[in-house]
């Protein structure tokens, strides 16, 4: 027995819009037994096998053009105006849990185009809340994932700056600080969720306590992947994990004290399962 000392860090796990959007899908398939979802409800393969179990069906947009008659949900991170378009030629009833923070950024960026003005969005191309922010704008915008990418496009000498949000709230100051020494002006909006800014902080402080960091996020998680390094910058003893099968017991010696944490996109029962497995360890 390694006689690990394991504890789970108690501000990681859902953030409110997923814990909404979820809770939004038992209800119906509590009642229903079955539902479609819009694109996976969470970037996280462990909950959404879960939730396949209790009859929800993933569904793209291709296969949403086919539906008639039917319930969809619409998870947090929100959908472009044609899906709701869709959704009334095919008499679909869109169960919308558009995260509350994500909705009030369509609607900045929205009026922001309306005011003609040059809008680049720091975030990650293909996306789904990107996918749905550039919607807004009939994909006019620039998508942009570092001050690298505006290398290669032409910038215009004043530009409207949103973010992703869930994106790095420092990284986001220190493009728009390049962007203004360059001679650039720009209108800087920091739109990133204030749950995601403040776990930043909380993580970089929790990972310190720690001999060993165990990670835990889905693949696909961006949010798992910025939340990820903000630990490995101050620990570098912390392992990415998105689920038990990936654990090795080498990373750790006899009495570690081991922190366990993970994104805004990992459900709390995972990392209580990752922390039985090394109790036993």
């Amino acid at each position: 027995m390694l006689n690990l000392n394991l504890t789970i860090d108690s501000h990681s796990g859902f953030c409110f819009g997923v814990v909404y959007a979820i809770e939004m899908a038992e209800e119906i398939l509590e009642t229903q037994g079955y539902l479609y979802c819009l694109g996976d409800i969470v970037h996280n393969d462990e909950e959404v096998n879960r939730l396949k179990k209790l009859g929800l069906l993933t569904i793209d947009h291709q296969k949403l053009a086919t539906l008639k008659n039917e319930y969809v949900l619409i998870r947090a991170h929100g959908e472009p105006p044609s899906t709701y378009q869709t959704a009334i030629e095919n008499n679909i009833t869109l169960i919308d849990a558009t995260c509350p923070v994500v909705l009030k950024l369509q609607n900045r960026i929205r009026k922001s185009f309306d005011n003609k003005e040059n809008i680049f969005l720091f975030g990650k191309q293909g996306h789904a809340e990107v996918e749905g922010l550039m919607g807004q704008i009939q994909n006019k915008g620039v998508v942009f994932a570092d001050v690298d990418d505006l290398n290669k496009a032409e910038v215009p000498q004043e530009v409207t700056i949103y973010t992703q949000t869930t994106k790095s709230k420092q990284r986001f100051h220190e493009i728009t600080n390049i962007l203004r020494e360059r001679g650039i002006k720009v209108s800087a909006h920091d739109t990133i969720c204030t749950q995601v800014a403040d776990r930043d902080n909380e993580l970089r402080k929790f990972a310190t306590r720690f001999d060993k960091v165990v990670f835990v996020a889905g693949t696909k998680s961006s949010n798992g992947k910025v939340l990820y390094n903000v630990c490995k910058e101050v620990n570098d003893q912390t392992y990415f994990v998105s689920n038990q099968t990936e654990l090795k017991l080498e990373w750790f010696k006899q009495g570690d004290k081991v922190g366990i944490c993970g994104a805004t996109s990992t459900p709390m029962w995972l990392m209580e399962e990752i922390k039985g497995v090394l109790e036993q360890a």
